[in-house]
């Protein structure tokens, strides 16, 4: 009686490993087909040679886009990036905050800042340059200087 309920574990046993790895041998069949999808000859070197083959060629091509994308970074530096605006009231007289200071700025924070004074029988407009967010030749109001710091914050 001993004997029968051992050989039945034993077979129990190995029918249950067989089971497993059964399993684990259809699904590494299943993902050889994935693998080899698409090649006329089933041999794993003409798979792993073709995957080798397409690795390279997309190297190259990212290689391309960074050289690219670098390339329009250092470019973008020089386009209007940052614009500030301050709206303010120069002159008692004049009612509302007619008159205004406008900072335009590239990447490096370079560029100029239009301020125009409105009054009641004048309006002015100025240009300063701006280099590296400090006025280059003149000296900048507060309104200006408000200017170009409202057009660094944004970025």
């Amino acid at each position: 009686m001993m004997n029968n309920n051992l050989i039945f574990l034993v077979f129990g046993f190995i029918f249950l490993w067989l089971g497993i790895l059964t399993f684990f041998l259809f699904r590494t069949v299943r993902h050889y087909q994935e693998l080899t999808r698409g090649v006329e000859k089933k041999h794993l070197q003409t798979v792993l040679e073709k995957i080798l083959k397409d690795l390279g060629e997309e190297e190259k091509q990212i290689s391309e886009l960074f050289k690219i994308v670098r390339k329009l970074e250092k470019e973008n530096l020089y386009n209007i990036q940052k614009i500030g605006l301050v709206r303010f009231n120069p002159f008692s007289e004049v009612g509302g905050n007619q008159s205004f200071s406008l900072a335009i700025l590239d990447g490096e924070g370079s560029g100029l800042v239009i301020s125009s004074l409105h009054s009641r029988e004048v309006t002015r407009i100025y240009a300063k340059p701006v280099k590296r967010g400090k006025a280059v030749g003149y000296q900048l109001s507060t309104e200006e200087i408000q200017a170009i710091k409202n057009a660094r914050k944004i970025a």
